[in-house]
């Protein structure tokens, strides 16, 4: 048991922040209020300091992607077929490498991680915690959703091998949901009967909880008309859908709006490597912000390391994003976004006890944590890294 006593509390449930104690039991916040009774629990002392919940971040490729070991590492994007939902990011997570302390020590407790955008269908993603050594033992949620690709990634990757267009992005992806539909129905229609079952498939098997609405589509997508077509197509199958990296999503605002689908922004910490980024500003979070999108922040680590996660934050504050939605977009609106908002994302009782404390402001760009705590548990830097 640990109280943490006297620290400014920053709960993301209301935008004021308080003076009060939080008590951790088995993993989870048990109390928070003011001279909290702490009998036997070991005290960590935060007067003067600030406590926030644990960053999260909806869109990573940590432990996908090793860190410093080349192609070895790269665990990420599969180049034999350019549909591949069956794959599960948690079959290549690893849990010993460097990055995922080094993100738990920049204060990100949580993450949204799994494939890349090479394909059009790419696997599952899963939501995982930021220390341990099995992932079995580390994961929140998995699945959280399936990950699918627009843009300039398939196209690029399967030039002469039958995707080298839009068009043929979308048709793919169609083409896989459509078959999956008629799957689904045929095993429905088949019941207890095996001998009626359609043949085992498995990349539709894993394509049904997307149509049955228990996982949404998690759509890469920089340029505005392919946030579009991931729309359209989302509509046209009825199924959820969340936006991911919406680059190009300040121009086309009052279709975000209007759609209601989450946003997650980023990497914006960088070079525009490619044409579809070329519209890249930190404005974006700010402006989908105010006109009422949910909006999380995200790295895409390692293309910006998870660590930088405030420090994007601030740099969205930096671009006219009021403090508070940059807070929220770090932190309850990524665990919305990933479906988990239920254990991470704000302070309150029954969540675990993802408790970051600072002595400075986490969206001054330069801030550290002074403590990290993953299900009230001190994680300390095993990286040699800050």
């Amino acid at each position: 048991m640990l109280c943490i006593k006297n620290g400014r509390i920053h709960d993301l449930v209301k935008e004021e922040p308080y003076v009060a104690d939080i008590l951790v039991k088995d993993g989870k916040i048990a109390a928070i209020g003011e001279h909290l009774e702490a009998d036997g629990a070991e005290v960590m002392d935060a007067s003067g300091r600030d406590v926030y919940p644990g960053f999260v971040d909806a869109h990573s490729h940590l432990g996908l992607d090793g860190y410093g070991i080349g192609f070895e590492g790269q665990d990420y994007n599969e180049g034999s077929d350019p549909c591949t939902p069956q794959l599960r990011g948690i079959d290549s997570f690893n849990p010993m490498d460097p990055t995922v302390n080094m993100a738990a020590m920049g204060g990100v407790t949580c993450v949204g991680t799994g494939p890349g955008s090479a394909n059009v269908l790419g696997g599952t993603f899963f939501a995982v915690k930021t220390t341990g050594r099995c992932v079995d033992d580390m994961v929140v949620k998995d699945p959280v959703a399936m990950k699918c690709a627009f843009g300039e990634n398939p196209k690029r990757f399967y030039k002469g091998r039958g995707n080298e267009v839009r068009m043929a992005t979308a048709a793919h992806l169609r083409e896989m949901l459509l078959k999956a539909s008629d799957y689904k129905e045929r095993k429905e229609a088949a019941g207890d009967d095996p001998l009626k079952r359609p043949a085992f498939d498995m990349k539709l098997e894993a394509l049904i909880p997307v149509l049955n609405r228990e996982i949404p589509l998690k759509a890469h997508a920089h340029q505005a008309n392919d946030i579009l077509t991931a729309i359209r197509i989302a509509k046209e199958f009825h199924v959820k859908l969340t936006l991911e990296h919406t680059t190009e999503g300040n121009l086309i605002v009052d279709e975000l709006v209007k759609a209601g689908y989450p946003c997650a922004v980023g990497p914006s910490l960088g070079h525009a490597t490619k044409f579809e980024l070329q519209n890249k500003t930190w404005t974006t979070p700010g402006v989908l912000a105010k006109a009422g999108c949910q909006v999380s922040i995200i790295t895409d680590a390692p293309v910006t390391p998870q660590k930088y996660l405030s420090l994007c934050a601030a740099m969205a504050v930096r671009a006219g994003m009021e403090p508070y939605e940059a807070l929220k977009a770090i932190t309850i609106n990524p665990a919305k976004h990933l479906g988990i908002e239920d254990r991470v994302g704000s302070l309150a009782v029954g969540k675990d006890a993802d408790i970051l404390i600072f002595s400075g402001d986490p969206l001054d760009g330069i801030s550290l944590p002074d403590q990290v705590l993953i299900d009230g548990k001190l994680i300390e830097n095993t990286s040699g890294q800050l």
